[in-house]
């Protein structure tokens, strides 16, 4: 992918596939810069060339992706993350814009059962939303939770109309907004933690960290994150959990594929130096290697705290927001385990939590203590047993992740410490799984805090950026439209809604609407 490259495009008459020629002529001349070609990068790019804004993708690193960036050694398929697609629909909207399919561009395969669960004492849990299979399960554990549960589901839908569908996509811009949503979510006791909420209808210990654990997939205690974090469990019973084929880098790939398709622009491997504005305006974007454009909008999918305190540092705005970002609290980081092991595993599942001998413990000591436990739980991603093409015939692609404090509460040499504790979790998942773990392997790595923030530019190598607490909660959020540099915007999991596939594709159709919207009264005034 040449970083230069522009993919001509004529618009087709009406009823074709491609940008409207009716909503194009309303942003005629008018461009955008999305800087991080990460999920919410690509999806508010998308939606801003399907309108006809002639935009440009700049990607640091030397391919897209983000955190879903890839490596391939030795003949497997490594995904950095994240690995869990859910809700398909906010995906494929953005093909539909322009009368695509994302068919052409993506393979999405269903995962059964969605994640196994197992505690140190052998106990397996199967979830999946198939409804006579996941009462058995829960009936294995405790047969009055089935009716709990079933209690918990109704909860987990209203808080899934009220905070997904009726504010997934809207942005906060101002207090009064936020003003406006909290009677709704004050009636869905959004004080309470997913945790508390989940004990209110379940009695079983293990069935109450089943249904709690969700919130550690997007940065967040279990114990501290809000309940409408909850709504998860009915986003999963209605839509499913995927894998794309190849990877989730694939679907990265195919987002790329279709914006450019649409003629849109990547330029990668040349990162952000710095946004250059002029007044309450962002003028230029600038990057190492010294190219420069101006443009009408600039939007940044990179981390909130890189935005503001490296790419707007020279600004009164970018120093004065980087200090109050400063005093917030930030999710955990993490530590990977990549591996490609001799042989292929049936038995074992595409997503497995392996749960340690504490669950409230190990949550205080990830995230309030910071330290380094002896002890973990450790999400096993498993991808060749749905899709044998991540690695060679015969062999497997796995990889091992635990949640680690951030480098602001846990300041250790990870040079010395990750070899450590990579040997602690593949002994731990030799005693579990794979008894011969070791002497399978030909080929490992792993990823930990330091790498966060050095490829990610992650403040503290933090991994899911602002922790998802209340009161880092839509407008207490980094906003989708700076509140005082009128054409700079947010998109990923710094702002509103959060981290996680469907809350930064959703950030990126509540940014694309303000950026459209802002563009249109500026071409009319």
């Amino acid at each position: 992918m040449n970083a230069d490259a522009t993919l001509d495009f004529n618009p087709p008459a009406s009823g074709g596939k491609g940008i409207n020629p009716a909503i194009a002529e309303k942003y005629e001349g008018k461009s955008a810069c999305v800087i991080g070609a990460g999920f919410g990068g690509m999806a508010l790019a998308i939606r801003l060339q399907s309108a006809g804004i002639r935009t440009t993708v700049v990607e640091a690193r030397d391919k897209p992706g983000g955190r879903a960036y890839f490596w391939e050694k030795d003949g497997f398929t490594f995904d950095a993350g994240p690995t869990v697609i859910t809700d398909p629909p906010c995906l494929k909207e953005l093909w539909e814009l322009t009368g695509h399919d994302i068919a052409e561009d993506v393979e999405l395969m269903p995962v059964h059962p969605f994640y196994r669960l197992n505690w140190p004492d052998g106990t397996n849990f199967d979830y999946s939303n198939v409804e006579d299979e996941l009462n058995a399960e829960i009936a294995k554990l405790n047969p009055d939770d089935v009716i709990g549960y079933q209690r918990f589901l109704e909860y987990s839908e209203g808080v899934y109309e009220e905070g997904y569908l009726k504010l997934g996509h809207k942005p906060f811009l101002d207090f009064k907004s936020m003003l406006k949503a909290a009677p709704a979510l004050i009636k869905k006791q959004a004080w309470r933690s997913v945790y508390d909420m989940v004990s209110k209808y379940i009695e079983s210990e293990k069935l109450r960290e089943a249904f709690s654990f969700h919130t550690l997939l997007v940065g967040g205690s279990p114990m501290k994150t809000s309940s409408i974090y909850a709504l998860i469990h009915k986003l999963e019973k209605d839509g499913g959990v995927w894998w794309a084929r190849g990877g989730t880098n694939r679907l990265i790939a195919g987002m790329v594929r279709h914006f450019e398709r649409l003629g849109g622009t990547m330029r990668v491997g040349d990162p952000v130096k710095q946004v250059h504005t002029m007044g309450t305006r962002a003028t230029e974007v600038e990057t190492k290697s010294g190219w420069k454009e101006r443009f009408d909008a600039v939007a940044s999918n990179a981390d909130i705290m890189h935005s503001y305190k490296d790419l707007l540092g020279q600004s009164e705005r970018g120093k004065k927001y980087a200090k109050s970002l400063a005093r917030k609290s930030y999710s955990p980081s993490l530590f990977v385990v990549h591996f490609g092991l001799e042989g292929t595993w049936p038995g074992i599942p595409h997503h497995m939590i392996l749960f340690g001998p504490r669950y409230h413990g190990l949550v205080e000591d990830i995230y309030k203590n910071g330290v380094l436990p002896q002890d973990f739980s450790i999400y096993l991603h498993h991808p060749t047993v749905t899709d044998p093409s991540m690695a060679p015939a015969g062999k497997s692609t796995f990889y091992a992740l635990v949640p680690v404090a951030h480098m602001g509460k846990m300041p250790i040499d990870w040079d010395v410490e990750g070899p450590k504790l990579e040997t602690a979790i593949l002994d731990e998942i030799g005693r579990r799984l794979i008894p011969d773990i070791h002497d399978r392997i030909v080929t490992k790595f792993h990823y930990a805090p330091k790498d966060f923030q050095h490829d990610l530019s992650a403040h503290m190598g933090s991994a899911f950026s602002l922790e998802p607490v209340l009161w880092q909660s839509a407008y207490l959020r980094g906003h989708n439209r700076d509140d005082v540099i009128e054409n700079f915007y947010l998109v990923g999991a710094g702002t509103h809604p959060g981290a996680g596939i469907p809350g930064v594709v959703g950030s990126a159709k509540a940014t694309a609407g303000i950026v459209l919207e802002d563009l249109a009264a500026k071409a009319s005034a």
